[in-house]
């Protein structure tokens, strides 16, 4: 697919991850499709998970990903011009309807659809509670649901972490695609299973699981915030933004 705009920014960002000096270790690329239409649903740690998110699709057959990303993005007098540029889907959380029809029809024309189904990025770095978007749009669109974890580039920009050291690991696992021919609710929650299991099997890979350390999840021995203290943290911030 030539589209000038795009490859030149996947370009940039291959050449900011070498400079960074990335290791890369992507296990189950060839779950995505080389040709027609999935939405791939991915968990969420860093802002840079639509970067990283869109390499194994790159590494697979030079493909694209439409990611999803909220509306306020594309208002933005730089991202915004790039990421329409780039035909990423805008969110409105408030009516999210005009988008899900947008991600529908995009993947019934045979592209590679990403999301984001916790919404927002998790602090335990587990998966949070799911929406049940992800399932609707490969049921309607009649695409495959491929589940995908991404694990490491919260340890370079995420959450109150701006740290850009050399030689950092980003670990990506693809799963194989997840049947939407069920009740979606119990598909919603298969898929958190799935990602689940993705993620530990993830973590088992990624070579730096120092005791105690913030950017490993406390269920393998890290200390970031569980998730029931992950959500209180977000309701204090919550609480404290609409104070202002």
């Amino acid at each position: 697919m030539t589209e000038p705009l795009y490859r030149v920014i996947v370009e940039g960002f291959k050449g900011i991850f070498a400079v960074l000096g990335m290791k890369l270790d992507i296990v189950g690329e060839e779950n995505i499709p080389l040709q027609g239409g999935a939405v791939l649903a991915l968990n969420h740690t860093s802002y840079l998970d639509f970067a990283l998110g869109g390499v194994p699709a790159d590494r697979r057959g030079r493909r694209f990903v439409r990611f999803m990303a909220k509306d306020s993005v594309f208002r933005h007098p730089i991202a915004g011009p790039l990421m329409r540029g780039m035909k990423h889907i805008p969110v409105d959380r408030h009516d999210g309807s005009v988008a899900f029809e947008t991600a529908v029809a995009a993947a019934r024309a045979g592209e590679l659809i990403g999301v984001f189904p916790e919404a927002t990025m998790s602090r335990s770095l587990e998966i949070k509670e799911l929406k049940n978007g992800a399932v609707r749009m490969a049921r309607e669109a009649e695409v495959p649901l491929i589940p995908m974890i991404v694990f490491g580039g919260h340890r370079v920009l995420s959450y109150d972490v701006r740290d850009f050291t050399r030689g950092r690991t980003i670990c990506m696992t693809i799963g194989r695609p997840i049947s939407t021919n069920d009740d979606v609710d119990e598909m919603t929650d298969a898929l958190r299973s799935t990602l689940s299991e993705l993620l530990d099997e993830t973590i088992q890979r990624y070579p730096d699981k120092q005791p105690g350390a913030p950017w490993i999840p406390q269920r393998h021995g890290g200390s970031a915030p569980s998730l029931e203290e992950a959500a209180r943290i977000e309701e204090r911030r919550r609480a404290a933004r609409e104070t202002k």
